[in-house]
């Protein structure tokens, strides 16, 4: 269930609406149905302008507990920890998992998958140079390298974020991706045009993340459709 407003309700934005039009065009190209009446999203006026900094800070956070859940040894991740000095930056969950010495393998693998909102921060920073339909997991060893060159200042200053305008761009197509992969589930229905349920669902934390969705924090980001 969508906590957006449905264009019937009114004092929708014309920007609003040509995104919405443009994303089902390009989902009408690839084959992958969607929902006419799925609300737009937030307008330029409307979304968070997040800094450069605050994404990049998030962004190493994520690539950090994702190579953690990957099998990174403790005594390394304790020293990318100080290193990167990102204690301060994780979230609740994140840093529990970064202290536990012996974590799941269902946690483990949740944190791996990360490494997809990662790549979604990475687009975003302008080290990706397009996200592409969410049908393949991430160059992990690519996105890894990112941080692996850099230090935590060096990363900061070698980003470039993105116009707001491309970023909703986005926002507003994996939403409609989503919406396709989850209705498919429902149904008990193959998935859509080869679309990776996991890649849509971290893609689109990251996104709503970006543009402060009900302006909640990274570990209760919703991802509603």
């Amino acid at each position: 269930m969508s906590g957006r407003l449905s264009a019937e309700n009114g004092g929708i934005s014309a920007e609003a609406i040509d995104r919405r039009l443009r994303s089902e065009g390009r989902l009408r190209v690839e084959g992958v149905p969607f929902l006419a009446t799925l609300p737009v999203i937030e307008s330029t006026a409307e979304a968070l302008k997040r800094s450069k900094e605050e994404v990049a800070l998030r962004t190493l956070c994520l690539l950090f507990v994702a190579a953690k859940g990957e099998g990174l040894e403790e005594e390394l991740a304790e020293r990318l920890l100080e290193s990167y000095e990102l204690r301060p930056h994780l979230t609740p969950e994140e840093l529990a998992f970064v202290l536990d010495n012996s974590p799941s393998q269902h946690d483990r693998i949740q944190f791996t998958w990360k490494h997809e909102a990662a790549w979604t921060l990475l687009w975003a920073l302008g080290f990706v140079a397009q996200l592409g339909k969410p049908a393949q997991i991430c160059d992990v060893e690519f996105a890894a390298r990112t941080m692996a060159e850099r230090t935590t200042s060096e990363f900061i200053e070698d980003s470039v974020l993105r116009p707001i305008g491309d970023i909703l761009d986005q926002a507003d197509l994996i939403y409609r991706y989503h919406w396709a992969v989850r209705n498919a589930a429902m149904k008990g229905q193959q998935v859509p045009a080869g679309l990776d349920p996991g890649v849509t669902e971290e893609r689109h934390h990251a996104l709503n993340w970006l543009i402060g969705y009900q302006e909640q924090t990274w570990d209760h980001v919703t991802t509603d459709t």
